[in-house]
């Protein structure tokens, strides 16, 4: 399990009807990243591939290095696929799915979690706010 903190998007998409439009702080980074390697190596492309994150405490993501799949790992360190997508780098999904009119619930979202397997692919499944608190569970 890893979370990823959110960047900011498009106010004007971040919550279309049923789901909120999503972009990730590491993204961004692992974009500057690739634009600093295509700019010395002269590639034109910027494909899928894999990064190399620290695990902080609470689990919580941090850019380390643009890796390969077979780059060996500290044992704080995780590898994480991701895929470029209309010039975007993307984790899973570019959106997050809620029940209408349950809006108002991931307002204050500032992480998504993710299950990573043994390949580094991620798979969403919940969004956090600031404390990694779990956001949209019905109060009962």
């Amino acid at each position: 399990m890893v979370y990823l903190e959110l960047a900011p998007v498009d106010p004007r998409s971040l919550m279309q009807g049923d789901y909120m439009a999503l972009n990730f702080e590491i993204g961004n980074q692992i974009q500057d990243a690739l634009y600093k390697r295509r700019w010395q190596s002269g590639e034109l492309n910027a494909a899928d591939g894999h990064v190399v994150v620290r695990l902080d405490a609470q689990r919580v993501a941090h850019f380390q290095r643009l890796g390969a799949s077979n780059d060996s790992l500290a044992a704080d360190e995780m590898r994480l696929r991701y895929r470029m997508r209309n010039g975007r780098v993307r984790f899973a999904t570019d959106a997050f799915f809620f029940q209408e009119g349950h809006a108002e619930r991931y307002e204050p979202a500032r992480y998504g979690q993710f299950r990573v397997n043994e390949r580094g692919e991620p798979l969403l499944v919940s969004m956090h706010d600031a404390e990694l608190e779990l956001l949209g569970e019905m109060e009962r």
